[in-house]
This record gives structure tokens, sequence and C-alpha cells, in this order.
């Protein structure tokens, strides 16, 4: 019987794949991929056409696996994409679709 991937990164693939199973957060990080800057929200918001709220709860789930990143400015927070996350994240799809695994670069976090 062929060797599973390890459970723990099967998971962590996992979680990956269902924050990015919503139209509008995978708009949400193509956006902020190619803006590639700390942006507030209500610029998210007049990209994606929106209400605030519905983005926020967007990016919470964004934020929770990482793809997306917080930064503190003043009372705002700002948001920006995870560059280490867009590097790996091609290699997990590649590890699920049972091509070889690149090599270690650091991970996601």
């Amino acid at each position: 019987m062929a060797d599973l991937l390890d459970r723990s990164i099967a998971q962590e693939y996992a979680s990956w794949f269902r924050a990015l199973a919503d139209p509008t957060r995978v708009q949400i990080v193509e956006y902020l991929a190619r803006q590639n800057r700390p942006m507030p929200v209500a610029e998210i918001v007049a990209a994606v056409g929106l209400a605030q709220s519905t983005v926020s709860q967007h990016l919470k789930i964004l934020t929770e696996v990482r793809f997306v990143l917080v930064e503190p400015v003043g009372t705002a927070r700002h948001y920006r994409i995870n560059a280490r996350c867009i590097d790996c994240f091609p290699s997990a799809a590649d590890v699920v679709m049972g091509r070889p695994a690149p090599s270690p670069t650091g991970g996601c976090s």
C-alpha cells in the first residue's frame, strides 16, 4: 500500500482549501496579491463591492489560515497577502494531486 500524506499536513492543506472554497475569498486573496501592500478594509470593501461586515468575515477566515496577515496601524487594521503562502500553496495543490513535494522552504507561517 502506498504511503499516505502525513495527517497533520493533510489537515493543514484541507484548511487552506476550505478557506479558498468561497469565490469572494479567492477574489480578496487575488486582489491583495496583486496590490502587494497593506490595505485598509475600506479599500478592500470598495474593490469587492460587498458590505464591510461581509468582507471582514472573509478576512477573518483568510487570516486564520494565514493567507492574509493583519498589521495594526493606529486604531485601524491593514491587511496584506502572506507572500510565503503564495510560494507554498501551489506546492500543496501539487502534492494533493500526486506530484512530488518540492524541497521545504519554511512553510506558510
